[in-house]
């Protein structure tokens, strides 16, 4: 099921966002998989599921010019900007389930850590990807990063669907291809190990 938005507003309105357990200072393994992609800096990238990660800041210092975040919790975008300052009005903020928002314009790249694996039910997965299917570009490309087949059964309290690369894959369609795989060893401010997967596809139909 979709986490509700009050969940996550209370996680974000209770929590030190740099305790919570998927804080990344230097989200590496992202950064590094969009700098693969084929895009110059103007190239439109959305981060879905961005909340207040540190991603859109190094986004920013990479000279990419046009960002944008979609979270459906107000507190963890009000953070983002606030820690942005004047920066944040290059961004633009979007606060939406992204199973039900619609968008009015195409993205060159999706980026994805870890919202996709809170949908643990075939309905509200099949409108994540409608949804991504009609806003990524052809051409365009999808890095996702989700709980490994070993990472955690649950994050933040609630339930998560876990991937291999055979199932994501199959998950994501014909419509987009694979191009590369890499896993990640999470260590969480408290010192727990979670084990990811990324995905980076290219929508080719």
């Amino acid at each position: 099921m979709t986490a509700p938005r009050d969940h996550w507003e209370n996680v974000y309105r209770t929590n030190d966002p740099e305790r919570v357990g998927w804080y990344q200072a230097i989200p590496n393994l992202s950064l590094e998989m969009l700098r693969q992609c084929a895009a110059d800096l103007d190239a439109p990238i959305i981060d879905v599921g961005g909340g207040c990660s540190y991603l859109v800041d190094h986004l920013l210092d990479d000279g990419r010019t046009d960002l944008t975040v979609l979270d459906m919790s107000v507190a963890a975008l009000g953070i983002a900007r606030q820690r942005l300052g004047a920066r944040a009005d290059l961004v633009e903020w979007i606060e939406g389930d992204v199973t039900s928002y619609a968008f009015d314009r195409t993205y060159r790249i999706w980026h994805d850590r870890a919202a996709f694996h809170f949908l643990t039910d075939e309905s509200p997965q099949d409108r994540y990807l409608e949804t991504m299917g009609r806003t990524v570009a052809i051409g365009g490309d999808v890095v996702m990063a989700t709980f490994a087949l070993d990472g955690p059964e649950r994050c933040s309290g609630l339930q998560v669907q876990r991937y291999g690369e055979e199932s994501l894959a199959g998950r994501l369609g014909g419509a987009f291809e694979p191009v590369a795989f890499n896993r990640e060893i999470h260590v969480t401010p408290g010192g727990v190990e979670q084990r990811f997967l990324f995905g980076h596809f290219r929508r080719v139909s």
